[in-house]
């Protein structure tokens, strides 16, 4: 059973195990993405997600709160280089997103080991995911008065009757024009 059972241990002492995650943050940080199994990705999901929280807390409040949340994340990353972009590139793209920064897909297994791998990134900077999501319109618009409507130029039809046995069918089918015919010189000099 797993009664009371909140860290995955990963089979490592806990100094060697705070060492690895925070690696692989500032990785994370710095690349945007990276591989690794899945264990260690949904250890990583728990330990980053609360740094980028604090990263983002810091535009809304004054210099001694962030200034403190700076320091609160240097103290697990120690690397002061991934705590300056998570505090400005990543805090940035984050700031409007209530949680949920880091996406898993699992990617099959390792080659050598059997081991399950998966990719682990930050989720607002996949271009992949989020070209086909079109962007928030920052201004609000009343219904009433929207303007002139862009009108469509009209589709030609035809009419094409087609009888049954109990019931007449009326179909309206697009005209297709014809593309001319280019003829070719059969003649050779």
């Amino acid at each position: 059973m797993r009664h009371g059972k909140k860290v995955n241990h990963l089979g490592r002492k806990s100094a060697h195990r705070k060492s690895m995650l925070a690696n692989m943050a500032c990785s994370l940080i710095e690349h945007k993405r990276i591989n690794t199994t899945v264990a260690k990705a949904k250890a990583l999901k728990q330990f980053i997600e609360p740094l980028i929280t604090k990263s983002k807390a810091e535009n809304n409040q004054s210099a001694e709160k962030g200034t403190h949340n700076r320091r609160i994340v240097f103290k697990s990353l120690r690397d002061k280089f991934a705590v300056t972009e998570l505090f400005s590139e990543v805090a940035e793209k984050v700031a409007d997103r209530p949680g949920g920064y880091t996406r898993i897909i699992k990617l099959g297994s390792r080659l050598g080991d059997n081991a399950d791998m998966a990719m682990i990134e930050l989720v607002d900077f996949n271009e992949l995911y989020n070209a086909g999501k079109p962007k928030k319109k920052t201004t609000r618009r009343s219904r009433r008065g929207t303007g002139a409507k862009a009108e469509t130029p009209p589709v030609e039809a035809t009419e094409v009757k087609t009888e049954t046995k109990t019931e007449t069918k009326t179909k309206t089918e697009p005209k297709v024009q014809a593309e001319p015919e280019v003829k070719a010189d059969d003649s050779e000099e």
